[in-house]
């Protein structure tokens, strides 16, 4: 038994499954890919049980076969020869052959029947999205999420459907990014899943900016991305979700407005001196100027100050350096806007003009 293919056509798919496959696994066959060649084409799926990606590559199969072949070493291969190399693969007793030149290398393969494949129950709804904008609503929220948290919902992101508006929702419980964009879905439409964190970083990887429409197939314990001609199947997380409109700061009626690339460069050049562990830094906000204040247990202090557009009492509040140069690098525009109510209370940001990307940060006591 005998596939052809060229180095090319192999790598790319071989590439976009790679993330998929964990370096430790519990079970030896996870290692692995799983290849299912007929005719014209060679389907390769990977999985960690949590999460499965099937595409295909253009090659030419004497027959039907599904064999596995060790992913890591597989794509090293791959990587290592030259660009547009002729590929051969012989299935041989036990051992799969391949040759590309005056290359040759034999790899053990394990058997097809035992790798294991998610099912997903019967699909509830299907929802079409634009590519760009649904990598646009990951992106803008997957920083928030938590990692290893005990809280195992918040090791994920909320895709929420509600009338009409296709929403993506993360926290951990010190900050919180959200991000909206209407007329996607029906509007009678009502529903909450909660993605995987391992999901959404594969997705952001999977998607691209192109104006293609994807597919979503919503079951009760998963969710299904039509990609093109790959198919990305995830596990949902099995709890609710917070109520992320609690967490919204009431009456924050004081404005802030600064220039979103001199605030960005500030907090950086403060950050160097805060405390490695707590990253605390102070701001101290009067009649249009920002003091940011960073001090650390080596008795080390560090000062920046800068115009911004403010015109209320002053108030003095502590944060996370590193929370607010996560959302600042989210945002687009030029501006960034805070809304405060005072030096105990949450931090509404968001971009100048824009209503449908928000973000909160909680105060540090410093």
């Amino acid at each position: 038994m005998k596939i052809k293919a060229n180095r090319d056509d192999l790598l790319g798919p071989l590439t976009q499954i790679g993330g998929v496959v964990e370096r430790r696994q519990t079970l030896p066959i996870l290692a692995n890919v799983l290849l299912n060649a007929k005719a014209d084409q060679l389907t390769i799926t990977a999985t960690d049980l949590e999460v499965e990606l099937k595409t295909n590559a253009v090659a030419q199969c004497e027959e039907e076969i599904d064999f596995t072949l060790p992913a890591r070493k597989l794509i090293d291969i791959c990587k290592a020869l030259p660009e547009n190399a002729s590929i051969t693969i012989q299935i041989e007793n036990e051992k799969a052959v391949i040759r590309s030149g005056r290359s040759r290398f034999s790899l053990g393969i394990l058997p097809a029947q035992d790798y294991p494949a998610i099912e997903p129950s019967a699909i509830k709804e299907t929802i079409t999205v634009n590519q760009m904008i649904f990598k646009r609503l990951l992106e803008k929220t997957q920083f928030a999420m938590a990692q290893q948290d005990v809280r195992y919902y918040l090791n994920g992101m909320l895709l929420e459907v509600k009338g009409g508006i296709l929403r993506t929702v993360a926290t951990d419980g010190h900050r919180l990014a959200m991000s909206e964009v209407d007329g996607i879905a029906d509007k009678e439409l009502d529903l909450q899943v909660i993605i995987p964190r391992k999901a959404v970083i594969e997705l952001i990887r999977l998607l691209d900016d192109s104006d293609d429409e994807i597919k979503i197939d919503l079951s009760s314990n998963h969710v299904r991305f039509h990609i093109g001609e790959t198919l990305f199947t995830s596990k949902l997380i099995d709890a609710r979700f917070p109520d992320y409109q609690r967490v919204m700061p009431e009456n924050a009626d004081k404005k802030m407005v600064s220039n979103k690339d001199m605030l960005k460069q500030s907090l950086q050049r403060a950050s160097i001196l805060s405390n490695e562990k707590y990253r605390g830094i102070r701001f101290k906000l009067g009649k249009n100027t920002l003091q940011l204040q960073a001090h650390n247990p080596e008795q080390e202090e560090a000062e920046e100050e800068l115009e911004v557009d403010f015109h209320e009492d002053e108030i003095t509040i502590g944060f996370n350096v590193g929370y607010v140069l996560d959302v600042i690098g989210s945002l687009s525009s030029d501006e960034v806007v805070m809304m405060l109510k005072d030096s105990n209370s949450s931090v509404m940001v968001s971009e100048q003009g824009l209503t449908n990307e928000h973000y909160v940060i909680m105060p540090m006591r410093l």
